[in-house]
């Protein structure tokens, strides 16, 4: 039965489909023994000659039918899987009756079995000479009309399969956050870290300023956050006598989506104990530099026209001074931050309900992010916007905190972290404080206190954005482009 839904294409390629189970054809079988990648294929007989044949070898390969040329009794097809894309000739003549049947009634975007020999046609194109062919999967959607990848961004990333169909670039992106990922695990691995995991429902969220999303436990009948970062169960085990922890996994905060932000992204963070920001910012420096060489044989990428060079060291920019070169004002003048910030902020900003060290923020964000083109250690911020931050040791206006920008993009954020109870409860109740007019304000959390006063020793603490380094290394402008299924608005 034909749906009355259907498009023409769509309705003609139902018809097949019922009219190969009507000859007896499978069009759903359970398996195929494919016994070789498309890309093996082609690093092997690369230096094949045109016209030569390789009949002595049969390879079973298995993939989505991208193109048909036919000609005669003879076509032309090409077949793509996960590594490539392979030219296939298949003389319909000299099938058996059954696959000639099948043949007939295949269309693009198909997926189909083939066995046969390799050979180079005489204008020089590897192919596989079918001996054998079997449908594997019949499909009713029609494929993207333009195979070099869809142009409407809100197809691609609603319908993230047809772009991973359409786009070879878009696979190899996908493809290459998986090995950045591996390198980063490697890189902690390596250096004695362990990687856990902690909880993504608790019962009070902490860790970062943001808006958490919440869900209920009916069992237990009780609010929950969604994780909006791992911080402080990590300290936790910090804590507990685990000296070096990481865990790569997904944060959720119910906050704005734009270039690069999406409300669940994936976050590396790492403890490490007996150790300062002043380590970790050159450990930063390495993980980030060895995993740009491992991925791309060199320290230097091209990021939307513009080359970056995670070479180390990178340069070292206090806050403040950030703010006297790019902003031009001194950072201790209230009135100065205030006549900036009403002249340059670039939506209203009610300054009375704003902290001295949150103005200074906001003006570092406007007159210096934009410049921080190539990798940059921003670091000595403000003590009234950092509460997990022990106070700088020379400085007590300033902790000891560092943001690594790189295409004026903040990659992370890293800690000198509190670890004096008393000082750390007081923060916590200033933040509890705040609560009132910022809903982005820390809540008091005892059970992480208990944990603190149980003794934690120094220790540095690490986070990393994922998306935004694959960013980098992949010159990808969107977050959206990195995330196989960005949060989208339900189509009604």
């Amino acid at each position: 039965m034909i749906d009355s839904n259907d498009n023409p294409i769509k309705a003609e390629k139902r018809k097949k489909l019922h009219a190969m189970k009507e000859k007896g054809i499978n069009p759903y079988p359970y398996t195929f023994d494919k016994n070789v990648h498309i890309e093996q294929l082609i690093k092997d007989y690369a230096d094949l000659a045109a016209g030569e044949k390789k009949t002595e070898t049969k390879f079973r390969i298995a993939g989505r039918l991208m193109t048909l040329r036919q000609m005669g009794k003879a076509s032309f097809f090409n077949i793509q899987d996960v590594t490539g894309s392979l030219q296939c000739y298949i003389k319909v003549e000299e099938q058996t009756e059954m696959d000639r049947a099948t043949f007939d009634l295949i269309d693009l975007g198909d997926i189909v079995g083939l066995e046969g020999y390799i050979f180079k046609s005489q204008k020089g194109e590897l192919s596989l000479y079918v001996q054998k062919f079997q449908v594997l999967t019949k499909t009713l959607e029609p494929l993207p009309e333009k195979f070099h990848g869809i142009q409407d961004v809100e197809i691609k990333y609603r319908h993230r399969h047809l772009d991973l169909i359409s786009d070879v670039d878009s696979r190899k992106v996908f493809v290459t956050r998986g090995k950045i990922i591996k390198a980063v695990k490697k890189f902690l691995d390596d250096r004695g870290f362990m990687e856990v995991e902690t909880p993504v429902l608790q019962p009070l969220y902490g860790g970062a300023a943001a808006h958490p999303f919440t869900t209920h436990h009916r069992a237990l009948d009780m609010k929950l956050y969604m994780k909006i970062s791992p911080e402080l169960y990590l300290k936790r085990l910090i804590v507990g006598g685990f000296e070096k922890v990481y865990e790569i996994g997904k944060n959720f905060r119910n906050e704005g989506i734009d270039r690069t932000h999406n409300p669940e992204f994936t976050m590396l963070e790492f403890y490490e104990a007996y150790t300062d920001y002043n380590y970790q910012m050159t450990q930063f420096e390495d993980l980030v530099s060895s995993v740009c060489k491992e991925i791309t044989g060199s320290t230097k990428v091209m990021y939307q026209d513009q080359e970056i060079d995670f070479k180390t060291p990178w340069r070292r920019l206090p806050v403040m001074d950030g703010i006297k070169e790019y902003a031009k004002i001194d950072p201790d003048n209230v009135d100065a931050l205030n006549d900036y910030l009403k002249k340059n902020s670039p939506k209203p900003i009610k300054l009375e309900n704003l902290s001295t060290g949150e103005k200074q923020m906001k003006v570092f964000e406007i007159a210096a992010e934009p410049h921080l083109i190539q990798p940059t250690i921003v670091m000595d911020h403000p003590v009234d916007i950092s509460p997990l931050t022990k106070i700088h040791r020379n400085n007590p206006k300033l902790v000891e905190r560092f943001e690594p920008f790189a295409a004026c993009m903040e990659l992370g954020n890293s800690y000198s972290e509190l670890n004096d109870p008393e000082e750390q409860r007081a923060r916590l109740k200033d933040q509890e404080a705040k609560r009132g007019v910022d809903e982005e304000a820390h809540p008091m959390d005892e059970d992480f206190l208990h944990a603190i006063e149980t003794g934690m020793p120094p220790t540095g603490g690490v986070g990393l954005g994922i998306e935004r380094l694959v960013m980098l290394l992949t010159d990808r402008p969107s977050i959206r482009d990195i995330i196989f299924f960005p949060t989208m608005k339900i189509n009604k």
